[in-house]
């Protein structure tokens, strides 16, 4: 049975309004128009579900039963469309260590003003693609290569670089090198490194030296903080994580590190646009 919507609205209008010539007007169509989606529905039906007396139309016991389950989908229907034009749409932008530094409120702030309608929400995703390969979000900040990741399908990505940021070392509070305003390569390269080999700017291919392995961010400001390593790492985590007995000296001497947006390939949202166009604005690319 390939019931209409329309012959579902026409059973309901004329019931509503009385008349066919006011249930056509009610609808935007003409009184022919009703009268045609109702023989329509009551031929599908198989059951008359409407009796016209001399001074009124009233349904039949079957018109009664069909008048209800109509009322009923079209009410549905109708509260399906308002959720529609009022839900908001989620986007989720995953980072690993920093998402985008001194730039992350005001990043936050004029998606808002830009996208008031759709959600930003930055997740915290320790893994070398920050969650983008695992699935559990639809963008990715990214401070090192997708090729560093790709035991967790790189090959399936897609990015561009939306900025630089200049590389910092971390010291602790107490180092020698805390006291200078900044340091250079040559300073550090005969100290142990500590390197989150997992998530970290720094990889063992660009630091052939001595280093630590850390499992994650907080285990490597520990590290650090405690005099038994040094760090190297982008501008984004001097702002991001503050730490009491750690200092961050700019390495003057150093590359500065890309900041890339990634996405899976082929998923072309339409959301990268504005988030390329916030990210380089911010950056001043």
């Amino acid at each position: 049975m390939n019931l209409e919507l329309r012959e579902l609205r026409c059973l309901v209008a004329i019931v509503d309004a009385g008349t066919f010539t006011d249930a056509g007007l009610d609808l935007g169509m003409s009184q022919a128009a009703v009268s045609r989606n109702l023989s329509s529905l009551e031929t599908k039906l198989g059951a008359r579900l409407l009796r016209r007396t001399t001074r009124r139309i009233e349904p039949t016991e079957a018109g009664v039963r069909a008048l209800a389950i109509a009322r009923r989908i079209l009410a549905e229907l109708d509260q399906l469309q308002r959720d529609a034009d009022t839900a908001e749409s989620v986007v989720r932008v995953g980072y690993s260590w920093s998402a985008l530094g001194q730039h992350t409120i005001e990043f936050q702030n004029r998606w808002t003003e830009a996208n008031p309608r759709i959600t930003l929400e930055l997740v915290r995703a320790h893994s070398p693609s920050a969650g983008l390969a695992e699935e559990l979000v639809d963008f990715a900040i990214l401070r090192r290569s997708p090729g560093a990741a790709r035991s967790h399908g790189a090959d399936a990505f897609e990015w561009q670089v939306v900025g630089t940021e200049r590389r910092f070392c971390a010291v602790a509070a107490a180092d020698p090198l805390a006291k200078r305003r900044t340091v250079t390569l040559a300073d550090i390269a005969d100290r142990p490194v500590a390197i989150d080999t997992h998530t970290g700017s720094t990889t063992l291919q660009l630091w052939p030296g001595i280093h630590r392995p850390t499992n994650d961010i907080d285990d490597w400001l520990n590290v650090i903080a405690a005099g038994r390593a040094v760090g190297i790492t982008s501008e984004a985590t001097v702002h991001q994580y503050r730490r009491p007995g750690v200092a961050y000296r700019a390495v003057r001497d150093a590359p500065p590190i890309d900041v890339r947006l990634a996405w899976r390939r082929g998923d072309n949202r339409p959301e990268s646009a504005s988030l390329l166009a916030i990210m380089r604005d911010l950056y001043g690319v």
